[in-house]
């Protein structure tokens, strides 16, 4: 009989599949019943760790899937997640469209280049297409601009009626919806409104319609049109500290990064720690080391800075982070190697959060729980949290 091995020593992110599944519901049950959710899986899954999170997305009533890249999208398939529809938007010249067709994926599209790729791809494969275009509605990244949406729009139903493609999506994404209020929210949707009537006044009939990504699906019910695309929500992060906390919408973090402390020794007074000497002790003290550096996603910004919950305390690491350890100051208490640094958590035991080292790093929690590197084994866990 198996049994399942113990979690790494040294490090470990651990996921919470319940907890996501529960933010799954809890975002579910923001909007409307015809409104489809999008789990946006991209960049393995903030971290996450996709295909996992995927199926757990899935499971708690997920309809789509989202990700950047079509690798990204293939590997969904490929790892057998063939039901669900797949959606991937970051494409470049000489990308796998022959691949994308063949695997069903819906592709986004934002200007002339890549409408002829794909129309070449299914030309030669002689299969339709599932094409979603792209407006660029004020963000300025990706997306077709609104003096070129009529040709784009043209083309593609030009080759939609020779059976090439099919127009399943219309899309955009906004620049500034975890900012409460800013004037370019409203802008966007007017011209979004306005780009959907022209298409479909000119024959597109979209499957879904959509722009909302996790603030807008927090906070604008009025940008929900027929599907939703929640990402660092899903994964219990708030999407801005303005719009309020994870608790304050129900949601619950799905990722704990920890440690065991590797070392523990007593230094002397005025002894420098770490590169650069940044902190030096101020007296006879205790020094823990924990196996974790920038190597590993711990951002070096946060040296000096970043809370660790070792032996029932918050501790701020002591000196510079370097690339795969960094010092925490233990004041003399009573802590012996191997015992447990946790560096970030649901907050459930006093433990810091994503967000207070997106604080100490001065950066957003996305970029905090994205980075975790591949040297740090995912664990994962399916804690009831009904």
């Amino acid at each position: 009989m198996s049994q399942t091995p113990p979690p790494p020593r040294r490090a470990r992110a651990e996921i919470d599949l319940g907890a996501l599944r529960a933010n799954v519901r809890t975002l579910r049950a923001r909007v409307a019943p015809h409104v489809q959710v999008m789990g946006v899986v991209k960049a393995d899954a903030y971290g996450h760790g996709a295909v996992p999170c995927a199926r757990a997305a899935l499971e708690a009533g997920a309809t789509w899937l989202g990700t950047a890249t079509p690798h990204e999208a293939l590997a969904l398939r490929a790892a057998g997640i063939t039901d669900a529809r797949v959606m991937c938007w970051l494409w470049t010249p000489g990308d796998p469209w022959d691949q994308g067709i063949e695997a069903d994926l819906d592709m986004s599209v934002s200007g002339m280049w890549a409408l002829r790729e794909v129309v070449d791809a299914a030309r030669r494969l002689g299969r339709p297409a599932r094409v979603q275009l792209k407006a660029d509605t004020g963000l300025g990244r990706n997306g077709c601009q609104p003096a070129d949406w009529p040709q784009l729009v043209g083309e593609a139903l030009r080759a939609q009626e020779e059976g090439l493609l099919r127009v399943t999506g219309l899309w955009s994404h906004f620049a500034c919806a975890d900012e409460p209020g800013h004037p370019s929210i409203a802008a966007q949707l007017d011209l979004f409104r306005s780009m959907l009537e022209h298409a479909e006044k000119a024959g597109v009939t979209p499957e879904v319609r959509h722009i909302a990504n996790s603030p807008a699906t927090l906070t604008l019910p009025e940008s929900h049109f027929d599907l939703v695309r929640p990402g660092i929500a899903m994964y219990g992060v708030s999407p801005s500290p303005e719009l309020g906390t994870p608790a304050d919408f129900g949601l619950r973090p799905v990722m704990s990064l920890a440690a065991s402390v590797a070392l523990v020794k007593h230094a002397p007074a005025g002894h420098g720690v770490s590169y650069g000497h940044h902190y030096t002790t101020e007296r006879e003290t205790t020094l823990g080391l924990v196996p974790l550096g920038y190597a590993d996603g711990v951002p070096r910004h946060a040296s000096g800075r970043g809370p660790v919950l070792v032996g029932g305390k918050v501790r701020t690491v002591a000196g510079r982070v370097a690339m795969d350890q960094f010092v925490v100051d233990l004041d003399d208490d009573d802590v012996a190697p191997g015992a447990e640094a946790l560096l970030f958590g649901p907050g459930d035991r006093g433990e810091p959060t994503a967000q207070d080292w997106a604080d100490a790093a001065d950066t957003i929690a996305y970029e905090i729980v994205t980075r975790i590197g591949a040297r740090v084994p995912r664990v994962y866990v399916d804690k009831d949290h009904e």
